[in-house]
């Protein structure tokens, strides 16, 4: 779950063990355009203080006041929708067209949230499965192919860092890159076995691993909803990786460089045993070209990029890296 999902929790424990009521609204399905997906979370405090979004329009200044008034979700969960005809969805904010359906639940325990919120500090995936006529939610363990569902009857969210990246390195840029990967729903690893930069890495949430690279891609079992990127400028410890990455079912593998030693990369790889089509898996020079030039930046293009892949938007070729169709994004150097 995202950063902003995970404060909506937070908060609404934090309120919960105040003592105030509270309603957990959360988007279960969207139609058309809509500015929050699935899974997106919103709670509302019985005084309308807010944490979260789930339309980033008005439908927020509604449930507000509905809170309020004690006019919906006052005893067990209900479902809404927004945006049913094309004047409510300009009413509400949404664009034209769109509707998203909501699940409205009353909060009374703050035991379900606590537990999800342990889980997610353990760093483990945790499914809460609501039940709307009870209003009694419980919690079980999930998998990375859970998704949310809701049936009607019962509402499963899925919560916890649902994707990995691995950093090879533990310099002043992997800093980056494991502060903004986190907000975007990544549990990260950092692998670097050089002393003097793993007794300087403190990025909170951010595991180091001093290992070596290719036993730590090993020991990982990468899938489908892992990446690699491999920023030390080391061959010595970056080619370990990505070796290992490239034969991954990891979505994305990429390393930082130019196109001269991107090249000299490849070269190197195509010594080792793997085949023309797990060589074309690598991203490099890694990132969007955005005219990146701090690590602050850089890390900008390289999560720009790994999000583009991760959400199956087509770039164009490798030595250029432009979104397709035609942004203005392009690849850092």
């Amino acid at each position: 779950m995202d950063s902003v999902d995970l404060q909506v929790l937070r908060s609404a424990e934090q309120w919960l063990r105040e003592g105030r009521g509270v309603v957990l609204a959360t988007v279960t399905e969207t139609w058309g355009s809509s500015p929050r997906p699935p899974g997106a979370m919103l709670a509302v405090r019985e005084d309308g203080l807010v944490a979260g979004s789930v339309s980033g329009g008005c439908v927020e200044d509604d449930l507000i006041d509905k809170v309020r008034s004690r006019s919906l979700a006052v005893d067990r969960p209900e479902t809404t929708i927004y945006g049913i005809s094309k004047e409510d969805a300009q009413r509400f904010g949404l664009p034209c067209g769109g509707r998203l359906q909501l699940v409205l639940e009353p909060v009374r325990d703050a035991a379900s949230i606590s537990g999800v919120l342990a889980a997610i500090d353990r760093h483990e995936l945790v499914a809460r499965t609501l039940d709307m006529r009870s209003g009694r939610a419980v919690l079980d363990p999930a998998s990375r192919r859970d998704t949310l569902s809701f049936d009607g009857e019962r509402l499963v969210t899925i919560h916890g860092p649902r994707w990995r990246l691995l950093v090879i390195g533990a310099g002043q840029l992997s800093k980056y890159v494991a502060q903004m990967a986190q907000a975007l729903d990544y549990e990260v690893t950092v692998c670097d076995p050089r002393e003097e930069y793993a007794l300087t890495w403190d990025v909170p949430g951010a595991r180091l691993d001093r290992g070596m690279p290719d036993d730590v891609v090993v020991a990982l079992q990468l899938d489908s909803h892992s990446a690699v990127v491999a920023v030390t400028h080391d061959p010595k410890l970056d080619d370990l990786a990505l070796i290992e990455a490239l034969k991954s079912p990891a979505f994305y593998v990429g390393a930082l460089g130019s196109r001269l030693n991107t090249q000299k990369r490849r070269e190197r790889l195509a010594q080792f045993d793997l085949s023309a089509d797990e060589l074309a898996r690598l991203h490099g020079p890694v990132g969007l070209r955005i005219g990146s030039k701090t690590p602050p930046e850089i890390a900008v293009a390289i999560l720009a990029e790994i999000t583009a892949v991760r959400h199956g938007v087509q770039l164009s070729t490798v030595g250029d890296k432009t979104l397709d169709p035609p942004a203005t994004a392009t690849v850092c150097r």
